[in-house]
């Protein structure tokens, strides 16, 4: 195709799109211009239904502004309680692996486990027959060293035995003292017993085992207090003491309560999620709450005369709150702070006041001064009502 037939098709494409614009925008002003039904009292240009005429444009007007239906519910003032909810971790009172302290075989395991011990209690033996030996040995030379230093003291008290002399004896019966407690020491280390009172856990070695140090024989824990650990937002902290009351909650046991206090607040925050970790102590005489349980926490701190709204009445946008609020037959889109919440119901602590009332359903179609009608919730059915001064 030469380059002169290719410009003349361009061309009449390019006239065949001028044409279809033009005819385009004449069909839409035809649309919109009246037609004048003649001298016989009709309609003209300048009449009534006529383009510049006022009935065309009051009826535009009343479309634009056409009233929304919608329920709307007061702002109530009433007494909250204040509370905050966390979620906790329960860890025994005290609590502990039980180990050897030196390298020698089990010869007696004397606990059961899950067994309930006292402090002291005999759990496991090692082989002692070493350290009884040398406890006799050590015991032997005491026994020597007194004898010796009993007759140094009567020849010294005769002149026979010079001061320096009796001094060498005094001390070497003192060595060999010490040298008896080493031995009782050691014997001791053979004798594994429970530091605190508690319930030991399950049994980790057995007759004939060889431990060494840090080897875990068991665990003991004391649960007959639990240690709840919680984090609550640094924006509390000023509310935050001890002795506050706290209610557990778990799981495991639903519609059970478990009521403690407030022991301790740690005295840092937290730079990466600004929040701080709080410490109750929750009674368990019946050891229904075990270590490491996940706990739902309510932290009472009190009650205060707060506002509270209908839950749906809120509006979520790009990170903020808002809700419409009547004012006579319109709307105001207003940005709040909200706080506490409970079912159905959310705290406002900035933006409302007492007695405004806000939309709770209809919200979807509404816009900052948006003409309403209120309807009763209660009366459906029935015809709707204006707004207040409407």
């Amino acid at each position: 195709m030469s380059d002169s037939l290719r410009k003349v098709l361009l061309g009449a494409v390019a006239g065949a799109l001028l044409v279809g614009f033009a005819w385009h925008i004449h069909g839409e002003r035809a649309k919109h211009e009246p037609v004048a039904d003649g001298p016989s009292g009709g309609a003209t240009p300048g009449g009534p239904g006529g383009k510049n005429g006022t009935k065309g444009e009051n009826s535009g007007t009343a479309v634009s502004q056409a009233a929304v239906g919608v329920v709307v519910a007061p702002v109530r003032l009433e007494r909250l309680s204040l509370e905050i909810e966390a979620l906790g971790t329960a860890h025994a009172n005290e609590s502990v692996d039980v180990t050897a302290k030196v390298s020698n075989l089990v010869t007696i395991v004397r606990f059961d486990e899950g067994q309930q011990v006292r402090r002291g209690d005999l759990l496991v033996e090692l082989d002692g027959a070493q350290a009884r030996a040398e406890l006799a040995i050590a015991e032997a030379a005491v026994t020597e060293s007194r004898s010796q230093y009993k007759r140094s003291r009567e020849l010294y008290t005769t002149k026979a035995l010079s001061e320096s002399q009796l001094d060498q004896i005094e001390a070497a019966l003192k060595a060999n003292e010490a040298r008896v407690l080493v031995a009782q020491a050691k014997l001791g280390d053979t004798m594994i017993r429970a530091p605190f009172a508690g319930r030991v856990g399950l049994r980790r070695v057995s007759v004939g085992s060889l431990v060494n140090p840090g080897t875990v024989i068991t665990t003991l824990d004391d649960t007959s207090t639990i240690k709840l650990d919680f984090t609550v937002p640094e924006t509390v902290l000023s509310a935050l003491a001890p002795g506050l009351a706290i209610t557990a909650g778990s799981v495991a046991y639903p519609g059970t309560p478990f009521e403690g206090k407030v022991s301790s607040v740690d005295s840092r925050v937290d730079p990466s999620t600004r929040s701080v970790t709080v410490r109750a102590l929750v009674p368990n005489p019946q050891g229904l709450l075990k270590p490491g349980m996940f706990l739902t926490v309510r932290l009472s701190r009190g009650s205060t005369d707060a506002l509270l709204v209908p839950e749906q009445a809120l509006v979520p946008e790009q990170g903020d709150v808002f809700v419409f609020v009547v004012k006579g037959d319109s709307v105001e889109k207003r940005l709040i702070r909200t706080g506490q919440r409970r079912v159905g119901t959310v705290q406002v602590t900035e933006g409302l006041a007492a007695g405004e009332s806000v939309v709770t359903e209809g919200t979807q179609k509404l816009r900052n001064g948006a003409r309403v009608t209120v309807v009763d919730s209660s009366a459906a059915g029935k015809p709707a009502r204006p707004a207040a001064g409407q």
